[in-house]
Order: structure tokens, then sequence, then C-alpha cells
């Protein structure tokens, strides 16, 4: 199991990026929300910059919001500053699109956008479609030291629906998914991820990746999960899937992805989304504030142990979250990477990697 954070990106924020290294994790995601954060790749060359040893990428870039060449050159440019400990995440765009009221990028565009990808980094020329336009392209300078593509970068797909899960296996090494995942599904993600490698005359390398995202919090003797500090330390990472399952009920009324034990929760916020002072039309700019950096005090409520469990948050004493990690590890997971809020992030992260990485 490799221990990896995810970061929301603040670009006067890169030395965190060092203490992590110091700490002993493995991998360092920067998120990727241009309406919410400091620019990811910006963030990461200073990271880069200032570390040897820690694996470093996007925590997911989002794919609507960049060429496809864009995006290769950018994290082929950090690969030059990182060389061989550079990684691109990469996604359909859901809260970056939502959070300017659009929708996130269609799989088949998505697809196609992988496909251009996975080619340029590993120094190839492609068909580059663009409108009705064809035209092949390559990186036409490599070897000057603009950027790296000797050491192709391994893109991670976040992906849950089948049509993603057959592009990641067609053209990932590897897949990005939330921690909350039961073992069939995660079983069930991998099968049809392999029918996507097969289709396209591909075989899934045994070392294909499998992150997951989600959050942390150790215990203290004696105390609740829902405490204020737990709250304060994970509290806006578990409150991003009720941002989640606010967009999917904005779409077509669904609510299927909604926790059986928080039902009852979802309807209060609901409730409480509809009380907002903010337009309907624009109610999503309200909704995302503060979407996974720190917890708006009027949602602290909502933060609650159903919730909590539903969303899959390693929060316990360390020897349960070890067991956790041990049961997720046995369902074929190789990385968990930990989100907690800006404030208290050192030391959320610290006493994770001191009471459960020291001892796992």
């Amino acid at each position: 199991m490799k221990f990896g954070v995810t970061i929301v990106p603040r670009i006067s924020d890169w030395r965190l990026f060092v203490e992590l290294e110091e700490m002993g994790y493995d991998c360092a995601w920067a998120a990727d929300s241009q309406m919410i954060y400091s620019d990811a790749y910006a963030v990461l060359a200073l990271a880069a910059e200032h570390t040897s040893r820690i694996r470093l990428g996007t925590g997911v870039s989002v794919a609507p919001t960049r060429l496809a060449p864009v995006t290769a050159h950018s994290i082929a440019t950090i690969n030059q500053l990182a060389p061989g400990r550079t990684f691109l995440g990469i996604g359909t765009g859901h809260t970056a699109m939502r959070v300017m009221g659009k929708d996130p990028m269609k799989a088949g565009a998505f697809r196609d956008y992988l496909r251009v990808l996975r080619a340029l980094l590993h120094g190839e020329e492609v068909d580059y479609p663009l409108g009705e336009q064809h035209s092949d392209i390559r990186f036409l300078h490599p070897e000057d030291g603009f950027i790296n593509v000797d050491q192709p970068v391994p893109i991670y797909v976040a992906a849950d629906g089948p049509l993603a899960l057959k592009a990641a296996g067609a053209y990932g090494d590897g897949r990005v998914c939330s921690h909350n995942q039961t073992k069939a599904r995660l079983q069930k993600s991998m099968e049809v991820m392999q029918s996507g490698a097969t289709a396209v005359g591909r075989t899934l390398p045994t070392d294909f990746h499998t992150a997951s995202l989600g959050y942390a919090c150790v215990l203290q003797p004696g105390e609740k999960m829902t405490s204020d500090r737990v709250i304060d330390e994970i509290g806006s990472m578990a409150a991003a899937t009720l941002h989640y399952w606010w967009e999917l009920y904005q779409m077509n009324g669904d609510t299927s992805t909604v926790a059986g034990r928080c039902r009852d929760l979802w309807a209060e916020y609901l409730d409480f989304t509809e009380k907002m002072e903010t337009p309907p039309a624009k109610r999503y700019q309200q909704v995302h504030r503060g979407h996974c950096a720190f917890l708006p005090p009027e949602e602290r409520r909502f933060i609650t142990e159903d919730l909590i469990r539903s969303t899959g948050g390693l929060v316990g004493t360390p020897d349960e979250i070890i067991a956790m990690l041990r049961e997720r590890e046995a369902m074929g997971l190789t990385e968990i990477t930990l989100l907690p809020a800006m404030a208290t992030a050192r030391r959320n992260l610290r006493d994770f990697a001191e009471k459960v990485m020291a001892r796992y």
C-alpha cells in the first residue's frame, strides 16, 4: 500500500510538499479546479524544484478546461523538473465544470482525449482532432530540455461509469476512485477496464495502479468521531460528497448514489440548499463554496457519523485505521490518498504518518 496526499493547491503552500516528503508520504497530488484553487501546475513546478523523492502529479487534472496537447506539455514540463517521479491524474471535470454551471466532458470525447495524451506522453506522433479539423501532432523539441517524455508520465484516470472505465483500460496506467467502494464494485470495475484494454489490443499491466481518494483522522483516547477537532480536520472532504449528490440531483433528480444511512441527512441538506440566498440559477456557486478546502460554518451540522462512515472516512484509533487499510489493500487498492482541510492539514497528516504509516 502506498500513501498519498491530495493537496488543495494554494501557490504559497508549495512547502507542504516538502514536508510531506519528510513525513514519508509516497505521492502528492495537486487538485485542479480553476474557479477554486491556484493553478495546479504552477504549484507542482515549485514542489518539483524543492523535493527529490516524493512522486508528484495532478489530482486530478480537468480535461475540458485544457486541450489535450496543453495538458500533455504541462505535465511533461513538470517531468523535466522531477524526471521519473511525475504522474498525471485526469478526469472529466465533475467539480471544476459544475462550479461554472457546466457539464463534465462526455465519455466519447474523454476517450479520444486520453488517446492523444497517451501518445504524446510516449513521444509519439498522433492524429489530433479539433473541431472538424484533423492533423498529426508531435512535440518538436523534446530533446532540448523543454519537456521530458523519455520517461513516460503514467496516466491515472478518474473513472466510475462503464465508458470511462473502458477508456481507462484502453489508455490509462491506473485508476482513481472514491474510498467508499465495495470489493465487488472494485472487481467489476477492473473487469470493465480489462475489456477496454482488450478492445485496443492491450493487456493491462500487473502494476496497473488503483488509488482511492478519501480522508483520515486518528482519534485521541476517548474522543468521539464527531468531535470539533475531527470535524475541523475532515469535515470539508466529507461535505464534498453532499455537493456531489446535489449535482446529480440537479441533473435529473438522481438520488441513487445517496447512501441509505444518509437518506434523512440528505433530505435535510436538500432543504438547506433550497433556502440558500443565492438565486437558483447560480446556486452551484454557493454549494461548492469551500469545496474540500474548508467547511462553511453553516454546513458543519451535516458532518455526522453516518456521513463519515458512508463516505469511507478512515476515522478511528490507529489500530482501527490499520485494519481498514488492510481491508482496502485486500480489495485490490494500491494507494490511499488523503485530503484534509487546509487549515489543519499539517497536523492531520503528521498525525497519520506517525501513528498509522509508521506501524503499517
